[in-house]
């Protein structure tokens, strides 16, 4: 049985939209069997583009509901994904609009937090490579799993909390073969997991948020730098629902922001084919 490849974007807790794409996918069960279908009934394989969690009604049950996917399901990891790691072990203090809380109380959290923290940060699967934010204009394909590898590898050791603590900052902003330690590491991560604007010569800049449809003087969106390494390959990502739904030749973003009442969206990566369910507005506008 060939299997479809079906990305997904942000889904941020909105697990009730997320079982109502499912049920229009072709090759998915029923929403209600979805996480527990027998192997080999099923003909979709789902990539979720990160940020399963947070800001959503529904965090608890959509973690859940995606681990249980099992092997039909690859997710990389998302800010917010990270950002609950890091408040449920104690390094950085929940924020006014984080709605994981039933997850740090669940009888199941330790069990869901270390499913979390041993997704990958990029995944490489039929000339696709899906990341949440964005690939930095010096890494093709090959470096960027070769980089992610190296966050993948402390997440899933034993001192993963250590890791969290120095994970934060700003700097450096841009990448360089000589980064050792702490800050190579923080530039992996903030480029897989935050980026959206760079500058001309290269560096990453946080505090953008909006469309890229007219970037701020001396800034482009990541994906239009010129030389491009990983313009070989086509890249899926989220992360960035100013932009909406982006469907370029060797590009693919799908947060069309669920959480803040756009879309859930889905594409077939065979086709393009495009699946998407409207979403209940769960937080207003201003902090994405």
């Amino acid at each position: 049985m060939t299997t479809d490849l079906i990305a997904i974007g942000d889904v941020q807790g909105c697990l009730a939209p997320l079982i109502e794409l499912t049920r229009a996918i072709p090759g998915m069960a029923s929403a209600e069997g979805a996480a527990t279908a027998a192997g080999g009934q099923a003909s979709a394989h789902l990539l979720f583009t990160g940020d399963l969690v947070n800001r959503g009604p529904q965090s608890l049950a959509t973690l859940r509901f995606v681990r249980a996917l099992g092997e039909r399901a690859t997710v990389v990891l998302g800010n917010h994904d990270l950002h609950l790691l890091a408040v449920a072990s104690g390094v950085r203090p929940a924020h006014h609009s984080d709605t994981f809380a039933e997850i740090l109380a669940a009888s199941d959290r330790d069990e869901l937090l270390d499913w979390l923290r041993t997704r990958p940060l990029a995944h490489q699967v039929d000339g696709h490579l899906l990341v949440h934010a964005g690939v930095l204009p010096q890494w093709d394909a090959a470096r960027t799993m070769a980089l992610a590898a190296e966050v993948e590898a402390v997440l899933r050791g034993e001192h993963w909390v250590d890791f969290l603590r120095s994970m934060y900052g700003n700097r450096p902003a841009r990448w360089s073969d000589d980064l050792r330690g702490h800050d190579r590491l923080r530039v992996i991560v903030n480029a897989l997991t935050r980026m959206r604007f760079i500058t001309a010569d290269g560096e990453m800049d946080f505090a953008l948020k909006e469309g890229a449809a007219a970037p701020p003087p001396g800034h482009l969106p990541w994906f239009d730098a010129p030389g491009r390494r990983s313009a070989d390959v086509t890249v899926i990502f989220g992360h960035w629902s100013m932009l909406g739904l982006i469907d370029r030749p060797r590009l693919i973003g799908l947060d069309t922001g669920c959480v803040w009442g756009g879309a859930l969206s889905a594409v077939r990566l065979a086709d393009r084919a495009l699946f998407q369910v409207r979403c209940a507005q769960a937080q207003v506008p201003g902090g994405r």
